[in-house]
């Protein structure tokens, strides 16, 4: 069973969680050959300041 595992800054709506889950879907599913029933994916939704890169937190780089 091949699990997607994406993690993302929140804010997206559940219309584009749900394309997001079935292109990926498609596309592991046009590259490996494999049933789209197997293909797990899991969204992880992470506030910005909970996210750091390059010694900042993504809050301080992209605020709202």
């Amino acid at each position: 069973m091949p699990i997607i595992r994406v993690e993302m800054f929140k804010g997206r709506t559940v219309e584009q969680k749900r394309a997001l889950v079935r292109r990926l879907t498609e596309a592991f599913v046009t590259a490996a050959g494999v049933n789209p029933d197997s293909v797990q994916v899991v969204i992880t939704d992470v506030d910005k300041s909970d996210w750091g890169s390059g010694g900042q937190l993504a809050s301080d780089k992209f605020p709202d």
